[in-house]
This record gives C-alpha cells, sequence and structure tokens, in this order.
C-alpha cells in the first residue's frame, strides 16, 4: 500500500467548540485553536487518533449541519468509522457515547469487528470499530 491511513476528514458543523467538547469528552481528542480559513469561515482541527484529524468548519449562511437524513440517503460520506485502540478503550467510549446520549450502547457482531454507532452533537453518525481477536 503506498498510503498510510487518513490525515482528515473535512467536516460542516454548527457550533465547533460544541462539537470539539464531545470529542474531547468522549474520545479524549485533543482539540486546537478556531481560527479563521476564509470570509466567514472558521477552522478547528480535532486530533481524534496518531496522525488523524477531524477538520471542523463553521461557515456563516451553509446550513448542511442541520441537514438530517436516514442511512445511505447522506451523500457520498455517509458515516465515520473510527477504530477503537484496546478492547478496554472501545468499552471506555462505549460508556462515555451513553452517558453522553450519543448512543444506545448496543454491540454488532458484523464477523471481523464489534462496533457500536453514535451520533455527534451535530447529528452526524458516527461507529466505534474493535477488531475480533485473531487466532
Amino acid at each position: 500500500m503506498l498510503l498510510g491511513g487518513i490525515n482528515h476528514i473535512a467536516i460542516i458543523s454548527k457550533n465547533a467548540k460544541r462539537l470539539g467538547d464531545f470529542y474531547r469528552e468522549v474520545f479524549d481528542a485533543e482539540v486546537g485553536p478556531t481560527r479563521g480559513h476564509g470570509p466567514g469561515e472558521t477552522m478547528t482541527n480535532v486530533k481524534v487518533g496518531p496522525g488523524t484529524e477531524l477538520n471542523v468548519f463553521v461557515i456563516e449562511g451553509n446550513s448542511e449541519a442541520e441537514r438530517q437524513t436516514p442511512m445511505w440517503g447522506r451523500g457520498r460520506i455517509d458515516h465515520i468509522g473510527f477504530a477503537a485502540a484496546s478492547p478496554e478503550d472501545f468499552e471506555t467510549i462505549r460508556t462515555r457515547l451513553i452517558e453522553a446520549g450519543a448512543g444506545d450502547g448496543k454491540v454488532n457482531d458484523f464477523g471481523a469487528v464489534f462496533s457500536t454507532f453514535f451520533r455527534d452533537p451535530d447529528g452526524l453518525e458516527g461507529e466505534v470499530l474493535l477488531p475480533k481477536p485473531t487466532r
């Protein structure tokens, strides 16, 4: 493979602080400063893993963060799947998602992985995945 993973995912939010606080509290993410990115636009970097960030944009007059549609009707990128670092981290995240009212805690068995789904404060669906141990 020529790539080493995903560097960032750019998302539009109505409130970067609220979104950053959520990712910090649930995922121990590192939230950088908010800075201007263009006319009527700000960007906040939220580091969610080694070398991986959410680039959170707030854009005056843009209502995309308000648009909510069912799975597979959301456009080219439907949801974000995050990799838990360990089984213990998966359980910590799952518990925090329940406490934050962002997920129901259900664990799905998708064969090679376990997963749990959530919605962030802007309504963007996310999934946390944990590979099953190989024998």
